[in-house]
């Protein structure tokens, strides 16, 4: 778990302030000059500079995630606590002083996650800490299931089973998921998740567990969406905390050389309600010039129910939003509008995107960027981008804006983060700012994604990196555009 740094010490907190202020009146580290001996960024660069350096050292960012967090709480989609955050959202971008604030109204999934209880009955009787998978249906009422556990370490070794060695059995996938700075290792294990019960089902089986999908060793389970099909029975699906199932993956060796079956009792009460309302909320920048063009600033307000959603995503949601409020300070509105969009329910089904996306299809073309924060608080160390090739002098100017923070350049395929997806296949131009993601899946979707967990640090270069970008491209002087795709003329 990552550790939050201290406030700093009054008198140096002081100092700091003044040198960012310091920074303001003069020139800090403007771009240095392209290979042509051009500056695609002139004056936009130098201001970019010392808007960055300002954000390094005062922003209110920890107190935007504090304020969520004691204020509302978990707030998963459909329950009490997404309309408080609705609430919430809206009134907190109005005290920030933006220009424009509104709610587009969303649909979302209203389901209830009631209580897990998961025990090894037989050879080794002992308790086990689960939880119910995002979606998942009910074991049967009245005392659950008890049934023998089919173990494999893949999707593919449960498609291997044959249908006798399954039915009416729990089918256990022990895949266990990779540590890795760009969070790969979670691309990699989480079809475990989404397809898991599917996969299972179709072997005949009563219900499926897997191994949580996260790096930590704490006895916590990570929850998280999981998808079924209608060509198969919906069975019970939920996840073990990591040391129970290295527990479970034992007692199924031990037994397997006794000649043993394990046996596991699962009880799962969850429901799924009628879809409720929901809504994104909105707050704009008004630009000076082109106030028609957008720069969207993204992140999802909704959180899984376990945690307080500190680093998933009340961490994105401050970077976003105190980056657009630093740049509405500086003495001059940037040219143009910059968008935060505190999307609904991201979590379970993007139902705020994909409502986004339809309502706004007629000015997409208008979206001249689109960047969104939804990986924590870990610092960023990668600057990728998706705009047109003749563009790409200007993203190797911010890339050297954004080099002091300990950022590099990455290529020109950036996809964005969830929230974005629908809008990408639009013509979206997409900036991603890639954060440290090493420890991130030590608490992603757990009870403990708590504020305990928000690296401040992390967060004031994140806000430093994001105001970077998005004044760059709602200032420069031509709008950045999406590559050609092929066979667009």
């Amino acid at each position: 778990m990552m550790t939050p740094l201290p406030r700093p010490l009054p008198h140096l907190r002081f100092l700091l302030v003044a040198a960012a202020a310091s920074c303001l009146l003069t020139a800090c580290t403007p771009p240095s000059p392209s290979p042509s001996g051009e500056n695609p960024l002139g004056e936009v660069g130098a201001t970019a500079a010392r808007l960055r350096d300002r954000a390094l050292v005062d922003n209110r960012a920890y107190e935007f995630v504090e304020s969520l967090v004691v204020e509302v709480g978990p707030r998963f989609a459909g329950s009490e606590g997404d309309r408080r955050a609705v609430a919430w959202g809206e009134a907190k971008l109005r005290e920030l002083g933006f220009d424009r604030v509104r709610t587009e109204p969303v649909m979302v999934p209203a389901w209830v996650r009631g209580t897990a209880v998961a025990e090894i009955v037989s050879p080794y009787p002992q308790p086990m800490v689960v939880t119910a998978l995002g979606g998942s249906v009910a074991t049967p009422a009245g005392g659950g299931l008890t049934a023998e556990v089919v173990r494999v370490t893949s999707l593919d070794g449960v498609d291997d089973l044959a249908e006798q060695e399954t039915r009416g059995k729990i089918v256990f996938i022990d895949l266990r998921m990779e540590r890795q700075k760009d969070g790969s290792g979670y691309g990699k294990t989480v079809p475990i998740r989404s397809q898991g019960a599917i996969r299972a089902a179709q072997r005949g089986a009563a219900a499926v567990l897997i191994r949580s999908v996260g790096t930590d060793t704490d006895r916590i389970a990570h929850t998280g969406a999981m998808r079924y099909s209608s060509e198969v029975t919906k069975i019970p699906a939920a996840a073990l905390s990591n040391p129970d199932a290295d527990t479970l993956a034992l007692a199924i060796e031990q037994a397997t050389r006794a000649d043993q079956a394990v046996t596991v009792h699962l009880e799962l009460t969850t429901r799924r309600d009628a879809d409720v309302p929901s809504a994104n909320v909105i707050g704009e920048i008004l630009g000076r010039e082109k106030p028609e063009e957008i720069v969207l600033l993204a992140c999802h307000l909704d959180s899984w129910d376990l945690g307080q959603g500190a680093i998933d995503d009340g961490a994105g949601c401050a970077i976003v939003t105190e980056a657009a409020r630093l740049i509405a300070q500086l003495p001059q509105r940037q040219r143009r509008t910059l968008r935060v969009v505190l999307f609904a329910n991201e979590e379970f089904g993007l139902s705020g995107a994909r409502a986004y996306a339809a309502a706004h299809a007629g000015e997409v073309a208008l979206h001249v960027g689109g960047m969104e924060a939804d990986f924590g608080a870990g610092k960023v160390w990668s600057f990728e981008s998706r705009v047109a090739e003749r563009q790409l002098p200007a993203i190797e100017a911010i890339a050297q804006l954004l080099a002091p923070l300990g950022i590099q350049q990455g290529g020109n395929e950036s996809h964005g983060g969830a929230d974005l997806s629908p809008l990408r296949p639009q013509g979206l131009p997409i900036f991603g700012l890639y954060q440290d993601g090493t420890f991130y899946f030590d608490v992603h979707h757990t009870a403990n994604d708590t504020l305990a967990a928000v690296d401040r640090e992390g967060l004031s270069q994140n806000v430093a990196a994001y105001a970077t970008v998005a004044y760059c491209a709602a200032e420069l002087e031509e709008p950045f555009s999406a590559p050609a795709e092929p066979g667009d003329h």
